[in-house]
């Protein structure tokens, strides 16, 4: 088994850490925990709907590791499920000493990566990624945080993990839908960074929509590479990190105002990324065919879910209380062509309204 190392360089002393990519890896996690964590013991957190899908190959991987199950989702990404993990953990004695494993997608990433932040003030922890989003985005850069009532992880902190294991094998047991939606995430990297990636999908989508074992490794490590470079330039978002928000801020707006229910994260983030494309082309900065090209690409992937009756002026409103608002400044990305982005201050409400309604929100 070929492996793939990409390595994330960290601010804080001895934070650096590893992404490890290879189909089929999760074979050989136990191995692998023992030479990064050598004599700490192992605590694995994940999701029953996880959990039941692939808690028996992590079991017989690593048979004396106890597991906790916690909710899933963004309705369960708050403070209360945090309290509960933290019950959990002390009821397994779990100390410094002690390496959490997350099995799960992003919104579990982020959930118990907090927990893993703050629980005794600190204690390692390793991701395995099981969706497309958390393979190529959440579970890499050490963004951990949960959801407030008022916005989208406005409770978090920075805490590299101790190792990122990516199997894209976990990624063939992804309902249709999930799938997809992980898939608009990948389209972010190819529009702020490279055009090659976005090349790779307008040209073997229908291969990665069939989950090919070759394309999903070299689509997961590509991605990868993109935000490894990334955060370690920027491991704090104060500049460059900030263009990995591209289409995130009317997404994580049309998240908030519908509670949290009607879109997958990427779905989200899909409808954010024609938002963007749209006020990008009424600044002149943003070409039709470029845009077209977007549109081509992200209707490829299936339907979204519905925005029409949905209100812009309240999607505006929700952006108020992003956490990109720095001072009372919005920070927003506008792609300029596929492949680079810019990042701007100067949005106003309606501009950003007519965008909203171009993309066909209601007013």
């Amino acid at each position: 088994m070929s492996v793939i190392d990409i390595p994330v360089r960290a601010q804080r002393a001895r934070a650096d850490y590893s992404i490890l990519i290879a189909d089929g890896l999760v074979a050989k996690i136990g191995p692998m925990l023992a030479r990064l964590a050598p004599k700490l013991r192992v605590v694995v957190v994940s999701s029953p709907r996880i959990w039941g899908l692939h808690g028996k190959q992590f079991r017989a991987a690593l048979p004396q590791a106890p597991h906790i199950l916690v909710p899933d989702g963004e309705r369960a990404k708050r403070l209360s499920t945090v309290t509960k993990l933290y019950d959990q953990l002390v009821a397994a004695r779990a100390d410094r000493q002690t390496v959490m494993m997350v099995v799960g997608g992003g919104v579990l990433g982020d959930l118990a990566g907090f927990a893993a932040a703050t629980y005794l003030r600190g204690m390692p922890v390793v991701h395995i990624p099981t969706t497309v989003v958390a393979q190529v985005d959440s579970a890499i850069g050490g963004k951990v945080g949960v959801n407030h009532p008022l916005g989208k992880n406005m409770i978090g902190a920075f805490y590299p993990p101790m190792a990122v294991l990516s199997d894209p094998s976990l990624l063939r047991t992804l309902s249709p839908r999930e799938f997809r939606a992980g898939l608009y995430e990948v389209i972010k990297y190819g529009v702020i960074t490279t055009p090659v990636l976005f090349d790779l999908l307008e040209t073997h989508l229908d291969a990665i929509l069939a989950r090919d074992p070759a394309k999903l490794v070299e689509m997961v490590a590509e991605c990868t590479r993109i935000k490894a470079r990334v955060v370690t330039l920027d491991e704090h978002e104060t500049g460059l990190r900030r263009i990995l928000n591209f289409g995130h801020t009317a997404g994580h707006a049309l998240e908030a105002i519908t509670n949290y229910r009607r879109f997958r994260h990427g779905e989200a983030v899909g409808w954010g990324m024609l938002a963007a494309a749209e006020l990008a082309r009424a600044r002149g900065v943003l070409s039709d065919d470029e845009v077209q090209r977007l549109q081509t690409l992200i209707e490829r992937l299936g339907a979204l879910p519905p925005v029409d009756d949905l209100s812009a002026a309240a999607c505006v409103a929700a952006t108020a209380r992003d956490k990109k608002v720095v001072q009372g400044t919005l920070h927003f990305i506008l792609p300029i062509k596929i492949g680079e982005v810019d990042i701007v201050s100067d949005v106003d409400r309606k501009e950003l309204t007519r965008a909203l309604r171009t993309i066909g929100l209601a007013r």
